[in-house]
């Protein structure tokens, strides 16, 4: 099976209508929400004619907007707003310092805990699934955390992201690929090494919650048509060869609303006024069945 994703469902309603389009005229079957969305049960509404067809997953988010859990209880993870003020690179060192690391993953759990349950009634059959803005779930403090709720509350889930990427696969395409960003290679080295550590800390989670083979994040923001084209054929072929599934991950919800924007961090802003998100959205319009 293929999962064509998308993430950062919920921002506006406009970016949802955008992203469905995906679906309705391209090859979209699986969508990361966003738990503390503001006009989460008008986006809920829009998805409904397609819920059949299209996989939700529960976007667990300390990036953007407000917090789902009281402020107070989560401190270290928000502003005296209750705005998300935590960098990755601060939940990286926190994974490593064993006062702060056991403060987060308390503080993390409180707030994952609360995202999850607003989402879970869209969830009907409760099979939970979970990933992340920016894949901080990943970071090993976080990752702990989330452990923790799944066991101490009893979840069913069933998926969670796991972005490993086979940098060969890229490597072997680099002449036909436009914008490879070096920086992507970073990132892809941090979180293959984390999504190691989390595999074999916890190998009874991922029995369950069997992860996919991944592709997004060596072309992270620009998997355009042309970017994706080159790796597509070879990187499916790879992944049917092992027997496994393969997520696809693009970000085709383009934002163009100020109260929308205002409402995200500077990075954020940036991210969901570029024109590749509409480049994104063309590919998963026009990227070949393979069968």
């Amino acid at each position: 099976m293929i999962e064509y994703h998308a993430d950062d469902y919920g921002i506006s309603l406009e970016q949802c209508e955008r992203m469905l389009d995906c679906h309705k005229n391209g090859r979209l079957n699986g969508i990361s929400i966003m738990p503390n969305s503001e006009i989460l049960e008008e986006a809920m509404e829009l998805i409904k004619p397609y819920e059949d067809k299209i996989a939700y997953t529960v976007h667990l988010n300390l990036r953007d907007g407000k917090s789902n859990a009281a402020p107070e209880k989560i401190k270290h993870l928000v502003n005296s707003k209750g705005i998300y003020d935590i960098s990755f690179g601060k939940l990286v060192l926190a994974s490593y310092l064993p006062g702060l690391r056991k403060v987060i993953r308390k503080e993390a759990a409180i707030e994952y805990k609360a995202q999850i349950d607003r989402l879970l009634p869209y969830f009907k059959d409760g099979h939970i699934r979970l990933d992340s803005h920016g894949h901080y779930h990943m970071v090993p403090v976080l990752f702990d955390a989330i452990v923790d709720i799944i066991k101490e509350y009893g979840l069913d889930v069933t998926f969670i992201r796991v972005p490993r990427e086979n940098t060969g696969l890229y490597l072997r395409h680099r002449k036909q690929i436009k914008d490879f960003k070096i920086i992507n290679f970073v990132k892809v080295a941090i979180l293959n090494t984390f999504a190691g550590r989390n595999m074999r800390k916890y190998p009874e989670i991922f029995t369950k919650a069997k992860p996919y083979d991944f592709m997004g994040v060596m072309l992270s923001g620009h998997m355009s048509y042309d970017n994706v084209r080159p790796v597509y054929k070879e990187a499916i072929k790879l992944s049917k060869k092992a027997g496994r599934d393969l997520e696809i991950l693009f970000h085709p919800g383009s934002v163009h609303e100020k109260d929308a924007l205002d409402k995200l961090n500077d990075e954020g802003r940036w991210f969901f006024v570029d024109p590749w998100r509409e480049k994104e959205a063309d590919a998963l319009k026009r990227l070949p069945v393979v069968n």
